[in-house]
């Protein structure tokens, strides 16, 4: 048993001991986050100054990341320009190779108009009904150089019977020529009323039907138009292929494999001395 005073003494002694612990762990406590402070200030210290393992480590793979991403953007640029400059080069090739077929086709064309007007010139020629002696005076008349101031030259005439002066031109006989054909055409034109009817003419009978409309062909029930490729074919010789040039009213122009143009008038397909079909091969 224990008095007042002892338990009083004792309760005191008790207070004393919590009191010296309280201050004990709050030295303690101060001192653990002073040394956590510490320890954390010098690692941020050791990260600003890229010492820290934390640090190096996840750096290093972000370094391996960003060269390996680097070096295949690079290989896709290059793989890009190489591409780039494919498509270029392959629309140069095909406008030069447009441009040659384009400058071909157009030199066909024309030579084959040139070579229609020949013909038709050698036909109109052939069919005036003048001698042709005429032709020859012209010819040889315009060959000669004459002298400008000589007293042969042809001068225009003035009339002093009306109050302004007129000229006279005198034509020449190839004028003359070109004149009398021009005018035999319109009166063929004109109709047979006003032409000499001529004898009749016994037709053949065409075996096919051919006949040229806006620059097309139309052959036993087909079309065929320029650019198109045919296979002609005539008895006792072997089938040739061919491209169509050129479809005018009476005649067809085409061009062989080795470069050679030849033409077919619309008749010989008409009686079938020739056929043609179309070659898709």
């Amino acid at each position: 048993e224990m008095d007042d005073e002892d338990c009083e003494r004792r309760r005191m002694e008790c207070l004393d001991e919590m009191s010296n612990l309280e201050k004990q762990f709050t030295d303690l406590k101060d001192q653990l986050y002073k040394e956590r402070l510490s320890q954390v200030d010098a690692k941020l210290q050791e990260v600003i100054a890229g010492k820290a393992p934390e640090y190096l480590e996840p750096l290093a793979a972000l370094q391996e990341n960003m060269q390996i991403r680097t070096k295949v953007a690079g290989i896709y640029r290059e793989l890009c320009l190489e591409s780039v400059k494919n498509k270029y080069e392959c629309e140069i090739q095909a406008s030069r190779q447009h441009c040659e077929s384009e400058k071909l086709l157009l030199y066909d064309t024309v030579q084959s108009e040139l070579e229609e007007k020949i013909r038709r010139l050698e036909e109109d020629r052939h069919s005036i009904d003048i001698t042709s002696e005429l032709w020859n005076d012209e010819l040889q008349s315009r060959k000669k150089r004459k002298d400008p101031f000589s007293p042969d030259k042809k001068k225009p005439v003035f009339s002093l019977t009306f109050p302004c002066p007129y000229i006279v031109y005198m034509l020449q006989d190839l004028d003359i020529l070109e004149d009398w054909t021009t005018i035999r055409k319109a009166m063929a034109t004109l109709g047979p009323h006003r032409v000499k009817p001529e004898p009749p003419v016994k037709l053949e009978k065409h075996l096919h039907s051919a006949r040229s409309e806006e620059g097309r062909l139309y052959y036993d029930g087909e079309w065929y138009g320029r650019g198109q490729t045919i296979c002609i074919d005539k008895k006792d010789e072997c089938p040739t292929s061919a491209i169509i040039t050129t479809i005018n009213h009476d005649e067809v122009w085409f061009k062989r494999p080795d470069g050679s143009k030849s033409k077919l008038y619309i008749s010989q397909l008409q009686k079938g001395k020739y056929s043609i079909k179309h070659n898709h091969n």
